[in-house]
């Protein structure tokens, strides 16, 4: 049978009485799409209007920050129509939380993969990214970054979460792993070994300038590893598991994915020095 339930419903393959099952991940994701819609979009807009109305040039060093909130704000109001797919089993709302789901899936990891490439670049090769730090250029490369969603929302609603589906996923998930973890590495040697020729000033500024986009690469990084790469794992180990547990284990990743999604406004409120109760980095 097909499974009708959460953020992945008609998974090609036979599942037998999946019953209980579906009312757990019914409730799961009631959860997590409520979660999104009180805390998620609420930080979020919050983030859009912080960077927005703040000093001249913040919006452009901040532009994939911009975007990563606009996108993330978008979903959350995509949950709205998940939901009522979730209870009603509407045909139209179904296939909206399917484009949701295929939104979520690479807007979120394009454009945190984005802002690491940015500090990388920052940090170990600066007169690289000086040269092409006008606005831009940076507007140039999201819109690279939106075909790439819009197709891959088009993909899984044409594959509607069949095996292709994931797999396709997966190689997505492991190309932006790769360029995350080289950025973090990079920068993080970058931080070891010091330039040259700096002064103790100039090299302390500079050591707190690439300690910083470590810090961000970092943390990028390990919100990339729990959202996305148990996702990764799971799928190939679809034919090693029973299809009951497969199915729920997948459901939980799916549900990680989702509630997640007010984890990177917080980041940024905290750098911004918004969250005043938190030790800043």
């Amino acid at each position: 049978m097909n499974v009708s339930t959460g953020n992945i419903s008609t998974i090609s393959m036979s599942y037998g009485n999946l019953d209980h099952y579906m009312d757990v991940t019914k409730l799961l994701f009631t959860i997590c799409y409520s979660l999104n819609l009180t805390l998620a979009l609420p930080t979020n807009i919050y983030v859009v209007k912080l960077i927005l109305t703040g000093p001249a040039g913040k919006m452009a060093s901040e532009f994939f920050a911009l975007n990563l909130a606009v996108n993330e704000s978008l979903y959350c109001l995509l949950n709205v129509l998940a939901l009522l797919d979730l209870h009603y089993f509407m045909g139209s709302f179904y296939h909206a939380r399917v484009f949701s789901t295929g939104f979520i899936c690479t807007s979120r990891p394009l454009f945190q993969c984005c802002i690491c490439f940015e500090r990388f670049l920052a940090v170990v090769y600066p007169v690289v990214f000086l040269k092409y730090k006008p606005l831009r250029y940076r507007m140039v490369c999201s819109g690279f970054v939106y075909m790439w969603i819009i197709g891959s929302c088009c993909l899984a609603l044409y594959m509607s979460f069949s095996n292709t589906f994931f797999y396709y996923y997966m190689s997505q998930y492991l190309a932006v792993f790769l360029v995350q973890l080289f950025c973090c590495l990079s920068v993080l040697k970058a931080l070891k070994r010091p330039g040259p020729g700096d002064g103790d000033g100039e090299r302390d500024g500079s050591n707190s300038m690439k300690r910083k986009a470590f810090s961000i690469i970092l943390i990028m990084l390990l919100s990339f590893v729990i959202n996305c790469l148990p996702i990764a794992v799971i799928v190939p180990l679809q034919a090693y598991l029973r299809p009951d547990d497969f199915f729920l284990v997948l459901s939980i990743c799916f549900a990680t994915l989702v509630v997640t999604a007010f984890v990177q406004p917080v980041i940024y409120l905290h750098r911004a020095g918004k969250l005043p109760c938190i030790r800043r980095l």
